[in-house]
C-alpha cells in the first residue's frame, strides 16, 4: 500500500439517539472522538422493518397503478 494515500483508521465513539455508546472504526474525527447521531439503526425504519405508508396526493398513486396494472404491480 502507498503511504499517505490513505486516511487514518482509527476507534472513535458512535452516540447512539437513547444514548448508548458503541465504539467502532472510523476515518470520521481523530481518535477517541464522539459521534452523535440523530438517526440510527435501532428506531429507523429502514433497519427496523417499519412500514412506510403511500400517501396518494393528487391521485398520482392511483394513476401509475392503473397505467401498469397489467403488469402485476
Amino acid at each position: 500500500m502507498k503511504k499517505n494515500t490513505h486516511p487514518d483508521y482509527h476507534v472513535i465513539k458512535v452516540k447512539m439517539t437513547n444514548g448508548d455508546i458503541v465504539h467502532m472504526k472510523s476515518t470520521w474525527g481523530a481518535e477517541g472522538d464522539t459521534l452523535a447521531l440523530d438517526i440510527d439503526p435501532t428506531v429507523h425504519p429502514a433497519w427496523t422493518g417499519g412500514g412506510s405508508r403511500l400517501i396518494d396526493t393528487g391521485g398520482r398513486v392511483s394513476k401509475f397503478k392503473n397505467k401498469y396494472k397489467g403488469l402485476g404491480f
